[in-house]
């Protein structure tokens, strides 16, 4: 009887993005992606998001290999973490292989990886898994979806996609080869739900091409256009528009002059010579003969777009008649970030496009009738939807019942749950830990760390410091206390409620049992009595702190 095989999601099922699949089968693990996730709001002073990666690490004899189905942030930013801890191969299609080179090249903290690529239709021995590679559309060249195939039957992941018939890159999705998976038996299917919601079908990429021309060619002045640094193919439709218009285009931005730099060298970007200038070398032209591809359209405030927005770039002002392109959809968390980008920028005179004046960015994820289309070309017995928030996750197994696939045999997972599947059932048997990592500097918390609980308590209700000096001698006070605040009160209007803070605080140590004062009395005496204090005359608990000096 053959082992029954384990799915386990680190990431990407309740959420958008830090999208992270383990597949386990007898003694091996492979692992499918390894995302990272833009932080929301409340997560305050956090760079990034990536998956808990406890579970490989304590298993990481096992593990085999990671898997790459295409070179998006959201499946390929936690690769430098995870390679901090795992010597691991990884295996991806050719440009998100150059572009995980490229990612962790710019990592310093990683050391030698083993990095290989893979192409669509071509399969790797992993233990008792193979896993085969099959190419689908999505909004980057070279993305495909995974079939591992075990003795115990075939999962099918979709990796992201949706049906388009005339992709940039010319290489529509493989339909051929899921029917022919569909026909051999699959097991298990794991498919995109990022779109579940949406009747219909998804726009190709080349309405993009059409619109990005017609808003090119209209400008008047200087083109600046927002998208993402792995979006090589959008790149390409950018050049290919400004060619046409006479202009002559720049790079700005990190990553994405490097990404550039690794397409035009491996033959995945294609500009007739001359075209591509250095930054200062474009401004030099007339307004009407330029173009600058930037990043930022996410709004991130360390981006070059949020920096010329916020008139921080030293290299790029806005100037009046400047017209700038958002050549992207708004992550969810990312709106008030994207919002505030747009606002400063029509302050400062520049006509912002975004997809809502213009189809200037289509979506690269599958709508309902496609996603249908995937279901009644594998014909899975179980079903598994993936990448998306619960709503998202919930929409798809709507989805899947009309297509027939049994109600008991649809599960909709959340990050941690471990389900054990085998021809005859499938069941959550376990749920295993899966939050948040977060990335801050060169450091990171879990969820529970107290950095980022203080961070919300610091934002919400501000901190107060208490000042205390000591007799060295009676270990007693000297002299009375003293307190600042910042972000609590307004010191200067708050005389009143200061001066009976002091005198709490003076009192309360005066009249304490414990004579020393030790350091951990004083804390917990002085947090106790003033915290009630001030949450009873002002309705907030601030911070408070206390700070010792002896005499």
């Amino acid at each position: 009887m053959a082992n029954p095989i384990r799915i386990i999601p680190l990431g990407g099922l309740g959420e958008v993005g830090k999208n992270m699949m383990v597949v386990e089968y007898g003694e091996d693990i492979v692992v499918i992606d390894a995302g990272l996730m833009f932080p929301k709001e409340d997560m305050l002073g956090v760079d990034l998001v990536i998956p808990d990666m406890t579970y490989l690490k304590k298993n990481q004899d096992r593990v085999r290999a990671v898997l790459i189905t295409h070179g998006h942030e959201d499946h390929v930013g936690a690769l430098p973490f995870l390679l901090r801890e795992l010597n691991v191969p990884v295996y991806a299609p050719p440009l998100a292989r150059d572009l995980v080179d490229v990612k962790l090249r710019e990592n310093t903290g990683v050391g030698k990886y083993d990095l290989f690529e893979v192409q669509a239709g071509e399969s790797i021995k992993l233990g008792g898994i193979t896993a085969e590679f099959f190419r689908v559309c999505h909004s980057i060249p070279d993305a495909c979806g995974i079939a591992l195939h075990t003795d115990a039957g075939i999962i099918v992941h979709s990796g992201d996609f949706k049906i388009d018939h005339t992709p940039v890159d010319g290489h529509p999705t493989e339909l051929h080869r899921l029917a022919e998976l569909g026909q051999e038996g699959v097991l298990l299917l794991l498919s995109d739900s990022t779109y579940a919601e949406n009747p219909g079908y998804t726009p190709s990429e080349q309405i993009v091409s059409d619109a990005l021309d017609i808003a090119i060619g209209r400008a008047e002045g200087r083109v600046m256009v927002a998208t993402f640094a792995s979006l090589i193919s959008r790149v390409q439709q950018i050049a290919d528009a400004a060619v046409e218009h006479g202009r002559n285009i720049a790079f700005a931005g990190r990553s994405m002059v490097n990404n550039v730099n690794m397409a035009l060298a491996k033959g995945y970007l294609k500009v007739p010579p001359g075209v591509i200038m250095n930054v200062d070398e474009l401004s030099a032209l007339p307004p009407e003969r330029q173009v600058l591809v930037l990043t930022g359209a996410q709004g991130e405030p360390l981006a070059v777009l949020a920096r010329v927005a916020r008139r921080h770039s030293r290299d790029i002002q806005i100037q009046e008649g400047d017209t700038v392109i958002l050549s992207a959809s708004t992550i969810p968390g990312n709106e008030t970030k994207v919002s505030d980008v747009i606002n400063n920028l029509t302050r400062q005179g520049a006509k912002v496009i975004t997809r809502r004046q213009a189809d200037v960015h289509v979506q690269g994820h599958a709508s309902q009738e496609e996603l249908k289309l995937m279901l009644n070309l594998i014909k899975p017995k179980y079903f598994v939807p993936i990448h998306g928030e619960y709503r998202m996750l919930s929409a798809h197994a709507g989805l899947a019942e009309i297509m027939d696939v049994a109600h008991e045999n649809i599960m909709v997972l959340e990050d941690g749950d471990v389900l054990e599947i085998t021809e005859d059932s499938a069941e959550v048997v376990e749920h295993l830990p899966a939050g948040h990592v977060f990335v801050d500097g060169v450091r990171l918390w879990n969820m529970g760390s107290a950095v980022l609980r203080d961070r919300r308590h610091l934002a919400r209700d501000g901190f107060v410091v208490v000042a205390l000096t000591l007799d060295e001698t009676t270990g007693g006070l000297a002299g009375e206390p003293e307190i600042a605040s910042s972000g609590f009160i307004d010191m200067d209007e708050s005389e009143e409620l200061v001066d009976d803070a002091i005198e709490l605080v003076g009192d309360t140590l005066r009249l304490a049992a414990k004579i020393p004062l030790e350091e951990d009395y004083i804390n917990a005496r002085v947090r106790e009595a003033l915290g009630s204090f001030l949450f009873k005359e002002t309705g907030r608990r601030p911070m408070i702190v206390t700070l010792l000096l002896d005499i």
